[in-house]
């Protein structure tokens, strides 16, 4: 919620098709996981784990910021305010309140694809959140004095994350230019006039059209059986009937790019230089995950880690750069980013930075991977997603993001053998699509030198709003890809 508080040639194409034809076969359906759908079209996913008497409640609806109209901008995230403002029964904020009392904690979130609403509560509590949770789902009650309150709210979270941080507001700048025409362009918080414009008729017509069964995912995940969250979910949600049938998301797509863009931005609160580069990149798709495997590994094999990937050694290591990173996430529900992140090392222009950052990039798509390299990356993944399984909220954010982005349960099942079976040839083939040719937007986000010294003369300036980045940790993406409460 936001409480008070709060993704070149023809020769790469047929490597990667060769190398795709030897997968092994598909998993099946992990031990302790269930999937059913209700009649009302309410997609159920159980995760069992008896480890503690603790469950996990998540409801996720399958749209988000990249789904709203132009010009009402932030009204995903802003319903997602006024969720917690109570129902027909429920007083305002008496969901969290309850909740809280029976030791439990509750939270939401929004991105550009989804919205989402949990709880993490003691498992003899399900019944008291499921409740509460299908009874918002139906009965939200939106007051005229809580909606105006609430919207204020919202832009004052703007303010504080995003307009007092010029980190947050480069990520704005780069994130209009990636996108041309995709609405992914937008910021999930929304732009401050088109916020200061949305009234309680947007909020009720949002809640409306989208907050419905067949709209929903809901993901139970803890000390619970399926034939048990079957029986709840049929007393609680299997009453609230569906709208009809879900419409297709259908959105702007981004048309071909035939140029490299760059931008800069200067701010007196920023200590060092930055610089992002990002190019689209293709996202996991239904049975069609393999090109998306190859982007994970390349992101973790340039830079996954300072002194083991190939630009920490190429970079970092030898004093070239502070800090340098590269980032991919498959799961959009259309076109994501590849990102590499850098800062240069003191005395180093960013010119000179970039110039190294490229030779180290022309370097690797010369010579390739090291095989060793990959089999550690791909075994780093590996453990990295069987450590994930110690959380029961993980392993249900696993599968109510998946399922929100078009995936299948099968597909979030099969991921880690599809990931565990990329190849040298299909890495290559990757990088060759998002490493060169045209499309990429590179912004330098820079200390504002002139604007400091006028602002020395006129007093002490505010304090920054963001620290510079510590060198053993990433520097932020353009944007979160989550707006979380």
């Amino acid at each position: 919620m936001c409480r008070p508080a709060f993704r070149p040639a023809l020769a790469a194409a047929l490597a990667l098709t060769t190398s795709l034809t030897a997968l092994p076969a598909l998993a099946e359906m992990p031990e302790g996981i269930s999937h059913f759908t209700l009649p009302n079209g309410l997609e159920t996913v159980v995760i069992e784990d008896r480890r503690a008497p603790v469950v996990v409640q998540m409801v996720w609806y399958k749209i988000g910021a990249a789904d709203e109209q132009p010009g009402k901008s932030g009204i995903a995230h802003y319903l997602e305010h006024l969720m917690f403002k109570g129902t027909d029964r429920l007083d305002a904020g008496e969901l969290s309140k309850t909740v809280t009392a029976n030791g439990g904690s509750d939270n939401a979130f929004t991105s550009w694809d989804y919205t989402a609403y949990f709880q993490r509560i003691a498992s003899d509590r399900l019944p008291l959140v499921m409740d509460m949770e299908a009874d918002r789902m139906a009965n939200l009650s939106i007051s005229d004095d809580d909606w105006m309150a609430e919207r204020q709210v919202v832009l004052e979270e703007r303010a504080q994350r995003v307009d007092s941080d010029p980190r947050a507001l480069f990520a704005e700048e780069m994130n209009a230019l990636v996108y041309d025409n995709h609405p992914y362009g937008r910021p999930i918080i929304g732009w401050r006039d088109e916020i200061e414009a949305l009234t309680r008729e947007d909020a009720v017509a949002w809640y409306d059209t989208h907050y419905s069964p067949e709209e929903a995912i809901l993901v139970i995940a803890g000390d619970v059986s399926a034939d048990e969250v079957r029986r709840l979910a049929e007393e609680h949600y299997g009453a609230i009937a569906a709208k009809g049938e879900a419409a297709p998301r259908i959105r702007p797509q981004e048309p071909p790019k035939r140029t490299t863009r760059r931008i800069e931005m200067t701010d007196p609160r920023v200590a060092q230089p930055q610089m992002t580069r990002s190019v689209l990149a293709q996202e996991r798709d239904p049975g069609q995950q393999q090109k998306a495997a190859a982007l994970t590994v390349l992101a973790e094999l340039l830079g996954g880690s300072v002194q083991t990937s190939v630009l920490g050694r190429e970079l970092v290591l030898p004093g070239k750069a502070l800090w340098v990173g590269a980032s991919y996430d498959g799961l959009s529900l259309d076109r994501t980013e590849f990102r590499l992140s850098l800062v240069p090392a003191d005395g180093s222009t960013p010119e000179e930075a970039e110039a190294a950052l490229d030779a180290a990039l022309a370097k690797f798509l010369e010579r390739g991977p090291d095989e060793a390299d990959l089999e550690r990356v791909k075994t780093r993944i590996r453990a990295a997603q069987i450590y994930a399984r110690d959380s029961a909220h993980g392993r249900a954010y696993d599968y109510g993001q998946g399922l929100s982005t078009s995936l299948t349960v099968e597909d979030v099942n099969d991921w880690p053998d599809i990931l565990g079976a990329v190849t040298s040839e299909d890495v290559m083939a990757a990088a060759r699509d998002v490493l060169s040719g045209p499309g990429t937007v590179t912004g330098w986000l820079l200390p504002g030198e002139a604007e400091a010294e006028a602002e020395a003369e006129a007093g002490p300036p505010a304090p920054p709003a963001a620290t510079p980045p510590n060198p053993e940790q990433p520097a932020p993406a353009p944007q979160s890809p989550e707006v979380q409460g």
